[in-house]
């Protein structure tokens, strides 16, 4: 073979190199930031063939899905001077590919930052939080959550780190062995104290309803009563003047009336009654 045979091939290869050192592809869920001499100069954030300076720039892959970093368990002293362990998760992705090498470089410095920021929140929100209303129903728990999801959020914007935070989330929050049954024993305490108080309130309230009740019946009787009398009273001076207005209209017929009445009561128990045989009385009762 000549040598000017081997001077094209030689520079076809050469070209071949030069054209595939210049080429690059990003594929789906996937950053690419171009490095100059190890410098961040641009990001290539959408799929597809692109072109670098061969032998002059380099690429480096970041992940453009969203990543979950499991927290390590942390001990936390709640406002109630409880220590409880805590395990918690972040939801996170790199928003800024360009931002976030020159300043983390790698995953695995932008989850070392992130556990710090979510620990300190974490630490801070429970801090201020009792322990009943941490392990209490799920919309206090919810709501610290988003507390702490903005919170870390806010501190992360102000780092430019080129981090978006997409939730942070509580899992577990327990007490050490050691202090269980302690705390336990506590919150027993505190329940039967104001189960107590409340049996106490409760009694003290049902005799209060009690002596209102029985006031009120009292006074419900007397009035009772009362009205009771003047009915009667008003009843039986209406049957006086109903009595006495038809007596009135023939004496004759009254004063007989009487005479049986007294019959009734004098002849009550078959008594022996002895009387002039000429009386009044008599001469009505054998019929004379």
């Amino acid at each position: 073979m000549k040598p000017k045979h081997w001077l094209g091939i030689i520079g076809a290869v050469v070209v071949l190199m030069i054209v595939a050192g210049s080429l690059f592809v990003v594929k789906e869920g996937e950053y690419k930031v171009v490095l100059r001499f190890g410098e961040a100069k641009r990001s290539v954030m959408e799929p597809g063939l692109n072109f670098k300076i061969p032998f002059i720039e380099s690429t480096t892959t970041l992940p453009k899905y969203q990543m979950t970093l499991e927290s390590k368990t942390g001990q936390i002293m709640t406002k109630d001077k409880k220590p409880i362990l805590v395990d918690n998760y972040t939801i996170w992705r790199i928003e800024n590919p360009g931002k976030f090498y020159r300043t983390l470089y790698a995953v695995s410095g932008g989850s070392q930052r992130i556990e710090e920021f979510v620990y300190n929140s974490v630490r801070r929100k429970l801090s201020e939080v009792d322990y009943d209303v941490i392990i209490s129903e799920n919309s206090s728990r919810g709501n610290i959550n988003d507390e702490i999801t903005n919170d870390v959020s806010l501190a992360l914007e102000r780092a430019d780190y080129g981090i978006e935070i997409v939730d942070v989330r509580i899992k577990r929050t327990d007490l050490p062995d050691s202090n269980k049954q302690s705390v336990y024993n506590r919150m027993i305490s505190d329940r039967q104290s104001i189960a107590a108080r409340y049996l106490s309130e409760g009694d003290e309230e049902s005799k209060k309803i009690t002596a209102k009740a029985d006031r009120t019946a009292v006074e419900l009787m007397a009035k009772s009563e009362a009205d009771a009398k003047k009915i009667i009273a008003e009843g039986e001076q209406e049957a006086a003047q109903i009595y006495n207005n038809a007596y009135g209209k023939d004496p004759q017929f009254y004063n007989m009336y009487r005479t049986l009445e007294s019959y009734i009561v004098t002849l009550q128990d078959n008594p022996v009654i002895m009387l002039p045989i000429d009386s009044p009385y008599a001469k009505i009762l054998l019929g004379k």
